[in-house]
Order: C-alpha cells, then sequence, then structure tokens
C-alpha cells in the first residue's frame, strides 16, 4: 500500500491549527459552528489531508480573542500559506483549485440572491416580532456564507496565479559544444525528434532552486543563488531495535541485527553540519521575504533528529536568530508526546536546562492523556527532574480538575508525582489538588 506523506509545511500547519483546536472550547464560538456543520471537513483539515481556507482560520483566533493584525495571526498567515503553498503543487492541483473556484462562485451567487430575497422579506415584515426575528437571524447568516465564499474566491484565484507561476519554464543550460554527440539514449533519442542537440549525459541541466528549504536541514553547502546542489545524504540515526527499511532489504529472509546508535562525535559532527545549512537557508529566506518557506524549514528540524537541535540553537543565536528558535520551541511544544519528550531530554542533555522548560511550559495546554504519555517517556529516559518540571508547569496553569483527570491516566504513578509538585508550589494549591482527586475517587489510591 503506498503511504503518502504529508509536505512539511502541511503537517507544519496541520499541528498549529491542531494546538489552536484544543485552546478552543467545543461547541462554542466559530470553532462550535463549523464542527457542527462539516465535522469530516473539518477533521481533514486537522489531519492535514485539507486546507482550512482562511476565513475560518481568522475566526478560530476570534474565538481566542486574538486580534487579526496581532503577531498570532501573522504566524499563522505564514504557516497556512506555505501548507496551501505546498498542498497546491501536488499532482492535479490546479484542477482542483479550478474546481472549487468553481464552486464557490456557484455559492456567492446564490448567497447573494439569498440576501436579497431575506431583505425583502425582512422589509415586509412590519412591526417586528418572531417572524422579523427568524428572517434577521437567516439574513445575518446569508452576509456571513457571501463574505466567506468572496474572500474564498479571491484566496483560490491568488493560489491559483502562484501556481501558474512557479509552474513556468525555466531557462535550461545551453548544449554541448559542436563536435560532441554522444550516443543517444532513449531521453536524448526524443530531444533528436523534437529538434534539439541532447545534451551529454555526464553533464544534466543545474538544479532549479528547490523549493520549501527542506534541503538546507539534510545538508548541502549552500554556495550559491540559483543553482543549489543535491541534498547531501546524511547518515541514519536509527534508535536500538529499530529493524532497518528500504528496497535493499527486500530480499533478506529475516530482519538483520538492529544497527548500532553513531558514536557522540558522529552526531555532533552531523548536527553541526545541519545546523551551519539551516542558518545559511533562514538568512537567505529571511532576506527575501520568504517567511513561509522559513518557517517550513523550522518545522523540518523539529521533526529531525532531536540531538540535534541543540547545535542549531546555539548556531541560530550565534547569527541573531533568537526569535526563530523561540519559534522552533514553539513547534516542538506541538509534537507528539514521546517527540516532546524527546526534544526535552535532548535539550536537558545538552545543558540547555532553560530551554527545555520553556518548551515543556508550553507543552501543558494539550490534552491531559497526552501530558501523562509524555511524562511516562520522560520517565523511561531517566529524565524524573524534566518530569517534574512538566507536571510543575502544568499545576500552574491548569486547573485541579484537570489535574485529577491527568493523574487518573496512571494513579499510582502520577497521583505522588503531582502531590509533590503542587506542594513544591503552595499549601493551598496542595489542598485543591487533594480535594478534586476526593472527587475523582482517587484520594485512596
Amino acid at each position: 500500500m503506498t503511504v503518502y506523506q504529508l509536505p512539511a509545511e502541511v503537517g507544519a500547519f496541520a499541528r498549529y491549527l491542531r494546538g489552536l483546536a484544543a485552546s478552543l472550547v467545543p461547541g462554542e464560538g466559530w470553532y462550535g459552528v463549523f464542527a457542527s456543520r462539516d465535522p469530516e471537513g473539518l477533521r481533514a483539515c486537522l489531519d492535514g489531508t485539507e486546507i482550512l481556507p482562511w476565513d475560518v482560520v481568522e475566526s478560530l483566533l476570534q474565538d481566542l480573542g486574538e486580534s487579526p493584525l496581532g503577531p498570532q495571526a501573522a504566524r499563522a498567515k505564514a504557516l497556512h500559506g506555505a501548507a496551501a503553498a505546498a498542498h497546491d503543487r501536488r499532482p492535479g492541483g490546479a484542477e482542483v483549485l479550478r474546481g472549487r473556484l468553481e464552486a464557490m462562485e456557484r455559492e456567492r451567487r446564490y448567497a447573494e440572491t439569498r440576501g436579497q430575497e431575506l431583505d425583502a422579506a425582512l422589509r415586509g415584515a412590519q412591526g417586528g416580532g418572531p417572524d422579523a426575528d427568524r428572517i434577521g437571524g437567516e439574513l445575518a447568516w446569508a452576509r456571513d456564507d457571501h463574505a466567506r465564499a468572496t474572500a474564498r474566491i479571491a484566496d483560490l484565484t491568488a493560489r491559483l496565479a502562484a501556481l501558474a507561476d512557479d509552474r513556468r519554464p525555466t531557462p535550461t543550460a545551453p548544449g554541448p559544444a559542436s563536435g560532441s554527440t554522444p550516443a543517444p539514449g532513449p531521453a536524448s533519442a526524443s530531444a533528436s525528434a523534437a529538434g534539439s542537440a541532447p545534451a551529454p549525459a555526464p553533464s544534466p541541466a543545474p538544479r532549479r532552486k528547490p523549493r520549501g528549504a527542506r534541503y538546507a536541514w539534510l545538508g548541502g553547502d549552500g554556495e550559491g543563488e540559483e543553482a543549489v546542489p543535491a541534498p547531501v545524504s546524511v547518515p541514519d540515526l536509527p534508535t536500538a531495535g529499530a529493524a532497518p527499511r528500504g528496497a535493499r532489504f527486500g530480499g533478506a529472509e529475516a530482519p538483520p541485527a538492529p544497527a548500532p546508535r553513531p558514536a557522540a562525535g558522529e552526531v555532533a559532527e552531523d548536527a553541526a553540519r545541519a545546523a551551519g545549512n539551516a542558518v545559511y537557508a533562514l538568512q537567505r529566506l529571511r532576506s527575501q521575504g520568504r517567511s513561509g518557506e522559513a518557517h517550513a524549514l523550522l518545522c523540518e528540524a523539529v521533526a529531525g533528529p532531536p540531538a540535534w537541535l541543540p547545535a542549531l540553537a546555539a548556531e541560530l543565536h550565534r547569527a541573531g536568530l533568537g526569535p526563530d528558535w523561540s519559534t522552533l520551541l514553539w513547534e516542538a511544544a506541538l509534537l507528539p508526546p514521546e517527540r516532546l519528550a524527546a526534544v526535552a531530554g535532548a535539550l536537558a542533555d545538552a545543558g540547555r536546562s532553560e530551554d527545555c522548560e520553556r518548551l515543556l511550559r508550553q507543552g501543558v495546554s494539550r490534552p491531559v492523556g497526552e501530558l501523562a504519555g509524555a511524562c511516562a517517556a520522560l520517565h523511561a529516559e531517566g529524565h524524573h527532574r524534566e518530569a517534574h518540571a512538566l507536571l510543575t508547569a502544568f499545576l500552574r496553569v491548569r486547573t485541579p480538575e484537570d489535574a485529577a483527570r491527568l493523574a487518573a491516566a496512571d494513579p499510582h504513578g502520577l497521583i505522588p508525582q503531582l502531590r509533590a509538585a503542587a506542594a513544591a508550589i503552595s499549601a493551598a494549591l496542595e489542598r485543591d489538588l487533594l480535594h478534586a482527586l476526593r472527587v475523582a475517587r482517587l484520594a485512596g489510591v
């Protein structure tokens, strides 16, 4: 079975969207409206298989009380733009956009006609009363539908134009000197039939600069503006016990023995090279105003080996890109529990305790079940201090009732840890926690 892997930009926006949804109250505000109108469509957007329309993202930010001109909206806009561009570049993306544009045109015409009908009916409802209230409510929805359809038409039109720009042909390298006539293979034979001289096999045309800057985190020397070298192959960092994957193992009768972990020196060397490449690419992207691609590069780093992140942190701060490190930590706070714990552990092991605690503080808004998993993963790796820091941050910002729900995931393990963390904060908090545990029938565990 073929498994489609989401582009990094799409995955980054989906993670952001899930974090945003986790901060909202289910069933209330615009979030409740969209969830009741199209639950399957909203789920697809949260999973990353579809891109949520920007007007909906704005409404969700409105639910949180965020300003449309504030930093949260700017960050969401950059993520959304990069994700939409990557999503549109898939095979058949242009056809999908054109189909949706036609559908939105029909939706706008219908909403406009419906609004006119309701407006006339409202003027005819003399004296107010229940009918006038009902018609007024319907008219408000019709106007909202019209405004959203209009905004989506503009967005889809812009995305189609951007996609057309991306697909414009780029100049190719000049052909070989006259007198160099290699034997034509399948590709060069077709080129000859088209009336152009075949290029020699050892000299392919220069690469077009990769979009999304994903190459930077993997390797490359960063030299040159237009002709960017291909990504450097980076050694895998397999986990203990993980079976190797890939076609080269297809004929093996039994899984090979697990590969040993790389030596610390090898990991440090790979991390330093990747950090240098990433910072070089970030500086280029920032200087060109390509903030969406810069953010996607940071998300690629978050998805990479956690052991590389301390080197990237140091390199970013040396280059004066401290805000990018803050953004990366925010994205890391939205990772699945095991990955969150792995990043926190890597930062702690590298002596970046402040970054580790900041990451854990940012991660406490996620569902309590995920936090229980993160605590378990930290303890499994021997990071007991970091697990305590996570619970302390949790107790400072979440309610005692939330703490009781967290404790229910592993009463014997988590209740003593929560009580110790609460007692370290204040006696009043410990009393509130004990009361919540009693209400949840967990006090005697």
